[in-house]
Formats: C-alpha cells, sequence, structure tokens
C-alpha cells in the first residue's frame, strides 16, 4: 500500500479528516436536540464530586419527570463536576493564559428554546449551595443582561444534605431559588400533596435512594417541573 506525502495529498488527508470530525460534531450536535414537538428538560449536578449522590438524585428526578409525558418530553443530565466553570468572568476578572472554561457551550446549551426546564441540584454546605453551584449562578449573569434570556423557562431545585433534618437542604434551595428568580424563570416546587420548595434529599449512605421520603421527594419534584414545563409555551 502506498502513500501520497506530497504537501497536496498530505492536504487533502488533513482536509477529508477534519470535514469528517466537522460532520461528526454536527451530528452529535443535531442528535442531542430533541425531536419536533418535544421539550428538553435538563439537570445539572453541582456537586464537585463526579457521579456521586447529588447526580444519582437528579437521575431518578429525570426519569419522574419523562414519565408524566414520555412522548412529549427528552432530559439530559449534566454533571458539572466533568466540566470547568470559573467564576472570575462574572466578575470581570480575565481568565488565566489557557484557563479552560466550559461555560460559553453550555449557556448556549441552557438557552437553546427546546430547553423549557431547568433543575439544578447541589450540596448542601454549611446550609447553602457548593461553590460549584455559586460559579455557575454567577456565570448566569449573562442571561440576565441579555434581556433576560432565561426568561419564563421552569426552573427547579434539588439539595442533598448529611441529616433528614438540620443539614440546611431548605436554605440552599431557597437560596438556589432566589437567584432563578433573578432570571425572571419560573419556579416550581414539588407536586401535591407535598407541595414545597425543592426536594431535600438525606444522604443517609449507599442505598439513600431506597428511602422512601428521598424518592418521594426526588420523584415529586420531577413531575411537577415537567408538568409545569409542558403549559409553558414555546418563544
Amino acid at each position: 500500500m502506498t502513500h501520497d506525502w506530497t504537501r497536496r495529498g498530505f492536504l487533502g488527508v488533513a482536509g477529508a479528516a477534519a470535514a469528517g470530525a466537522m460532520t461528526a460534531t454536527a451530528a452529535a450536535q443535531e442528535a442531542a436536540k430533541p425531536q419536533a414537538g418535544k421539550i428538553k428538560i435538563v439537570a445539572m449536578a453541582c456537586s464537585l464530586r463526579a457521579g456521586k449522590s447529588t447526580a444519582a438524585s437528579l437521575a431518578m428526578c429525570l426519569e419522574a419527570a419523562k414519565a408524566v409525558k414520555p412522548d412529549a418530553i427528552e432530559t439530559e443530565l449534566i454533571d458539572l463536576a466533568t466540566m470547568s466553570i470559573p467564576a472570575e468572568p462574572a466578575a470581570g476578572v480575565p481568565l488565566k493564559p489557557g484557563q479552560q472554561d466550559d461555560f460559553p457551550a453550555l449557556a448556549s446549551k441552557l438557552s437553546d428554546p427546546a430547553v423549557r426546564a431547568i433543575i439544578i441540584g447541589t450540596p448542601s454546605y454549611f446550609s447553602n449551595m457548593s461553590s460549584l453551584c455559586k460559579a455557575l449562578l454567577e456565570r448566569c449573569m449573562v442571561f440576565r443582561k441579555n434581556d433576560f434570556s432565561l426568561g419564563n423557562k421552569v426552573g427547579g431545585v434539588l439539595a442533598i444534605g448529611g441529616s433528614r433534618s438540620g443539614g440546611g437542604q431548605e436554605l440552599a434551595i431557597q437560596s438556589v431559588l432566589a437567584a432563578l428568580m433573578s432570571q425572571n424563570m419560573l419556579v416550581a416546587g414539588e407536586a401535591k400533596p407535598l407541595c414545597h420548595g425543592g426536594a431535600s434529599v438525606w444522604n443517609s449512605g449507599d442505598d439513600f435512594l431506597q428511602d422512601e421520603m428521598n424518592q418521594a421527594t426526588i420523584k415529586s419534584l420531577g413531575q411537577r417541573v415537567a408538568e409545569v414545563a409542558l403549559l409553558v409555551p414555546a418563544k
């Protein structure tokens, strides 16, 4: 087998490879879009520990959301622990040379009109949200400055702590909800008969998702967010 290692041949091979990569990227982006007539609900896990209790709780929450109307709802779970969301740009501080910033791509996804609802999950640290969650919400200032481009999307909050009561989950939920309302979003809590501000989850150990109260609050939040999202007309 022979190869054309001339400049023209090399550029031809490189061009074909680049075109193939662009095609694959475009295909992946297209596949991520909801099908016609469907809405999308995105959940973001704001724990610094990837794939742990916050992400697992949100996965259950999204399952409950999709179950409301499976043929009309698509869901996506984004684990922010696998991304870099620096807070500096929110304060006008430039990034360090070479510093990674995944927020612009995330912002593009969240502003998609097909995304009708956003659920934020955070661990409760000292009765408040995680540092990663705070950085995310501060970076979301760009939406407020862009004519409140998250306005009328539905927002829900899940917080998980190390105690059933006194773990600070309710305070963390209220703090995140305040930020979402500042974006002119429509906030939703649990469905009937619970009807609290958000899902308050107790991380009691590896089997915490088997806890009936945890399941009830997680699924109730997903259900109510989906119900409200289906009522919101497309922009």
